[in-house]
Parts: C-alpha cells; sequence; structure tokens
C-alpha cells in the first residue's frame, strides 16, 4: 500500500539541470552519434529520477532516503515465512538453490563471442562467485558493490538512518535493494558495449530488421541477459536467507571456490588438452601432477628444473600452492573456533550460569569480501577508463596512467598474459598476486620476469606494490568490519540490548543496559579491529603464497570460513529443532 510523501517539487530545477549538463558533457567528449546520444540519456533519466525522488523529500522523517520509500516497496522480493520453517524444508531450499546457481553457471550468454571476449573480473571470480560467459558473469558484484556504498554511506552518516529504529532498517534494506538493480546495469552495461563482444550473425541478422543498429541492439539483449541472471542470483541469495540456511552469497562463494580446489587439487586432465599426457604435458592437478612424475620421471628427470623445482613452484597448482591451501585451512579453522567468552547469569533463575561467545572472528568474512570487491571495482573502471572507447575520453579520467595503464589485446596474447592486467599507475600497486611467481621470484630475479610481471617497474616497486596491497587488505577490512557491526546490530549497544531482552545478565554489575553497553565496549571494538586486521592479512597472505585451483587466496579464507559457520548454522538448527523454545534465543528481535 503506497502512501502520500510529501514532496518539495523545487528540487526538480537542479536535478533536471545537471541531468542537462551531464547528457551535454557526454555528447561532448564521446563524439558519438546524436541518436546513441539521446538513448544513453534516456538510460540515464532513471537515475536522475530517483536523484529528484531522494532530495525532494519533505516529510517527517529525518533521511531523505524516505522519499524513495513508495518506489522500493514495488521492487520484487521473497517474501518472508510467516512461521517457522522446519529444518529439513531449510536442508532442501538451500540445496535447490546451490544446484540452480550451478546450472546458471554452465548457462551461457545468447549471442555472445567467446573467443572476442575479454573477462574484466578474471582475477575475482572466486569472490564474485561468477562464470565468465555465462548468466552469472557479473555473479555476485552488483549485491556486495551496492553494500559497500550504502555501509559506506551510512557510516559517514550520509544517509542520517539510525538501523537500530525498525523503520530505519527496512527504509535502508529497502534502498539497498534498489541500488543494487542500479549496479547491476553500472556493472553490465560497459562491459557490454566494449569487452563482452557480440556474436557477427545476431549482429548481421539484427542489422537485418535496423539497419546500423545491430551491433546496439546485440549487446543490449547481453545487458538483459547480464541483468536476470543478477538479479536472479539477488532473489535466489534473499531465498536462502528466509527459507534455507545461513547466507546465499556465502554459500555462492564457497561452491565455486570448493570446485576450483578440487579440480586443482585432483584434475587428471593433461594441462595442454590438445595432446596426452606426459612428462612434458603432465597432470593439470597437484597430486596426479606429483604422482606421474614420481612414477614415471626418471632420477636424472626429478633433478632437473622440469622436475621438483617445477613441481614445487611452477604454475598451474604447484606443491607450494597446496601446503598454502592447507595452512590457510588450519589457521582460519583455529581463528574461527576461538572466541573471548563472558560470564552471563539468568536474572530470576538462581545457579542459570553461562558464557557469553565473542569470537575473534566476530565480523566474519564480510569485511573482506567487500574489501576485494572494491579492488575489483578499481581493477574495472581503470581498465574502462583506460581502453573503453567512450570512457577513454573523458578529460583527466580517460587514459590516465597514473589510474592504471593495461596492455593492448595484441601486446597481451604475445607474451600469454591477459588485457586486463594492469601495468602501471593505481591499479599496478593494488592488483593482487597470485602465489610466489607473481611477486617473490621477480624481486630476486628482476630480468627473467620483467616483461611478464614487473613490465618495466624496478625491485623497489614491486616490493611497494606488495606492502601497498598488503595495506590496503588490511585497513579496508578494518573498516568494512567496523562498517558492517554498526549496520547488522552487533555493537555494544545492540549486543548489550539482546542480551537484557533473553533475561540474563554480566554477574557483579547492574541490570543496565548502558553498564551493560559500558562493559561490552572493553571487549567488541577491539575484537572488531583485530577481527578485521586479521582476515584482511590471512587473505592477502593467501594470495601471496598461492592457492589450487586457479582460485585467490581471499576465496580461500572465504571458503573455509563459510563451511564452518555453514556447520555451526545447521547445528543450531538442529538445536532449535528439537528445543522450540531456545529457537527464542537465537531469533532475531
Amino acid at each position: 500500500m503506497t502512501t502520500k510523501i510529501q514532496r518539495n517539487k523545487s528540487a526538480g530545477v537542479p536535478v533536471a539541470m545537471f541531468y542537462i549538463l551531464a547528457v551535454t558533457g557526454f555528447w561532448y567528449f564521446s563524439k558519438l552519434p546524436l541518436l546513441s546520444v539521446l538513448i544513453a540519456a534516456l538510460l540515464l533519466s532513471p537515475l536522475f529520477g530517483i536523484m529528484y525522488l531522494v532530495l525532494s523529500y519533505a516529510g517527517p522523517k529525518r533521511s531523505k532516503l524516505y522519499g524513495l520509500e513508495n518506489l522500493t516497496a514495488k521492487l520484487p522480493a521473497v517474501k518472508k515465512a510467516k512461521g517457522h520453517v522446519q529444518f529439513k524444508h531449510k536442508l532442501m531450499w538451500t540445496f535447490l538453490v546451490v544446484v540452480l546457481y550451478f546450472a546458471l553457471t554452465n548457462i551461457y550468454i545468447y549471442g555472445l563471442n567467446t573467443s572476442q571476449t575479454v573477462d574484466v573480473f578474471a582475477s575475482f571470480r572466486a569472490i564474485f562467485a561468477g562464470a565468465e560467459g555465462s548468466l552469472m558473469d557479473l555473479g555476485i558484484g552488483p549485491i556486495v558493490t551496492a553494500s559497500i556504498v550504502m555501509q559506506l554511506f551510512a557510516g559517514a552518516k550520509i544517509f542520517n538512518i539510525d538501523l537500530t529504529d525498525s523503520e530505519d532498517k527496512a527504509i535502508y534494506q529497502g534502498v539497498q535493494k534498489l541500488l543494487v538493480i542500479l549496479m547491476i546495469f553500472v556493472e553490465a552495461i560497459p562491459q557490454a558495449f566494449g569487452y563482452l563482444v557480440p556474436d557477427a550473425s545476431l549482429i548481421n541478422s539484427l542489422n537485418g530488421a535496423a539497419p546500423g543498429y545491430g551491433n546496439f541492439l546485440a549487446s543490449s539483449i547481453i545487458v538483459l541477459q547480464l541483468f536476470f541472471g543478477s538479479y536472479l542470483v539477488f532473489l535466489m541469495d534473499e531465498l536462502v536467507s528466509k527459507y534455507g540456511i545461513g547466507s546465499g552469497i556465502s554459500l555462492f562463494i564457497a561452491a565455486g571456490v570448493s570446485q576450483q580446489l578440487f579440480t586443482g587439487s585432483f584434475n587428471w586432465l593433461p594441462q595442454n588438452l590438445t595432446s596426452p599426457i606426459s612428462l612434458v604435458n603432465p597432470p593439470a592437478g597437484t597430486l596426479p601432477d606429483l604422482f606421474y612424475s614420481i612414477f614415471y620421471g626418471s632420477a636424472g628427470y626429478l633433478q632437473s628444473a622440469s622436475g621438483i623445482p617445477r613441481l614445487l613452484f611452477a604454475p598451474p597448482n604447484p606443491l607450494i600452492a597446496l601446503f598454502g591451501t592447507l595452512l590457510i585451512f588450519f589457521i582460519v579453522a583455529y581463528f574461527q573456533s576461538s572466541k573471548v567468552e563472558l560470564p552471563i547469569a539468568h536474572e530470576r533463575v538462581r545457579g542459570a550460569r553461562g558464557r557469553y561467545p565473542l569470537q575473534l572472528f566476530y565480523a566474519s568474512n564480510i569485511p573482506v569480501i567487500l574489501a576485494t570487491a572494491l579492488l575489483a571495482n578499481v581493477s574495472m573502471w581503470t581498465l574502462l577508463f583506460w581502453s573503453s572507447p567512450a570512457l577513454s575520453k573523458i578529460p583527466l579520467l580517460g587514459h590516465n596512467k597514473y589510474l592504471g595503464s593495461y596492455l593492448s589485446p595484441s601486446a597481451a596474447n604475445a607474451l600469454h598474459l591477459s588485457s586486463t592486467t594492469p601495468t602501471g599507475g593505481l591499479a599496478f600497486y593494488l592488483y593482487t598476486p597470485n602465489g610466489i611467481a607473481n611477486w617473490l621470484f621477480p624481486i630476486f630475479q628482476p630480468q627473467i620476469y620483467n616483461s611478464t610481471v614487473l613490465f618495466g617497474h624496478s625491485q623497489l616497486e614491486e616490493i611497494i606494490h606488495v606492502v601497498v596491497f598488503l595495506g590496503f587488505m588490511t585497513i579496508a577490512s578494518i573498516l568494512f568490519a567496523k562498517f558492517w557491526i554498526e549496520t547488522t546490530n552487533m555493537g555494544p549497544s545492540s549486543v548489550a540490548k539482546q542480551i537484557l531482552s533473553s533475561g540474563m545478565q554480566i554477574p557483579g554489575f547492574r541490570r543496565d543496559p548502558k553498564i551493560l553497553e559500558k562493559v561490552l565496549r572493553k571487549y567488541i571494538p577491539v575484537i572488531t579491529i583485530f577481527s578485521g586486521a586479521a582476515v584482511g592479512l590471512l587473505a592477502a597472505g593467501a594470495d601471496l603464497i598461492g592457492t589450487v585451483g586457479q582460485t585467490s587466496g581471499t576465496g580461500l579464507l572465504l571458503a573455509v570460513g563459510i563451511v564452518i559457520q555453514f556447520y555451526e548454522a545447521v547445528g543450531r538448527e538442529q538445536i532449535m529443532e528439537m528445543h522450540p523454545l531456545i529457537r527464542q534465543f537465537f531469533v532475531e528481535g
């Protein structure tokens, strides 16, 4: 049911002026035909319409976001269950969603020329839970990016939102859904019109219906398919959250990473599929490669550069990556089970005591997902500003070597590299290394790796690259951990209310929310900072060591944490199913 919203219609004047200025500037700098500019203006109009709805709000609520209340209420969403969802049904829905996810990763975009397509998110596939060229090409990227924007704005108090208030939290979540839709188009349109190349046969058939606009229409069809796949991911995430176990986004990441880890460890297919297995063309998996080399290689072969040194360090799946994978697994499992326990007692039942656990990974793995997504967006936009036909002409930002420079497709092919690998600028220093061959060996042997890793940079600059990457992941994870705690009601004030509402209190202290909050402030902020720094350093360290399966160290860290959390969530669900009274303690108030 829509409500009448008070508006200040005069706010439409500056919005309209800004809209005209933006369209005019785009037409002037892009040098595109007038009809193309008019189409771009039409595509931009909803964004400025949303801007008007926000700025024109003049109602009693303190946040301008309430200007979008009627719009967000009409967005497609999964309704919350009216009653309790049984454990067996939660398992069923979770299993079905994961199966659907794998199915969608194998449904490829209609009309796509896969041979000329450039994967902008190649380095972040494990994090974005996507599959190149499929309906899941964008993966969870738009969802995570929308979450980053909302958290940054909420943390900076720009939205003037109190997330402990139920109405403010509802409008916050509604606006985030709207922002997900916008981010789908923000990420899909530049890719579809620059890197996801349409097939020539589709372009020719569309040219027959609309002469001269076949390429535009074909790219538009690709955009619509990306929107369908990405919004379906969003709805699947909501379905798991409301009818399944855990988080859909986390399950998609864990499923994709687990598949990569399994194939990277046990794949018996040769590295070059066009040739039979041999010592020159060994199995791609780490363990099959090791066993094959030991059984069929001579002592001289194992002592040569193609033997033990290759097994230990050479990509795609060296033993050092397998050791790194196991090391990260045990470290994450240890920290995940470590916690600070506060003694609590029941208010009315004498002798009923327990402990309130605060995990060392208090903010979970969400901060590192957001930090990595921010890196992915830096990589995508610097690439677009460097090589996109339209964006590269924008003053200051376009083709700016200080933001990021990239190889041309021909130069990248000659070096057997991806054209999405940065060669300089900010993008180079924030680029994620994957294994010691991407940073340690180049530092000690710069002459060998100059053209494929260093791209003319000195050893000192490569050391700076590693330090900047580690520093960014650590600091960004700390900031996102703090934002996440506040936006999910896990801060001292919210936890104090939860403990008191359950009838519990800390022995030796008065039953007062402010006193309990003061006690919790000695622990939660410190654990939050430690949690963010730890997951950031672990993720960056795993990336530097390298992992099997061409996944990233960040993806491995996330997968291990997600699997452990899913196991714990299943345990809680089983306890609540057997003892319904306990359910009241876990249900969010």
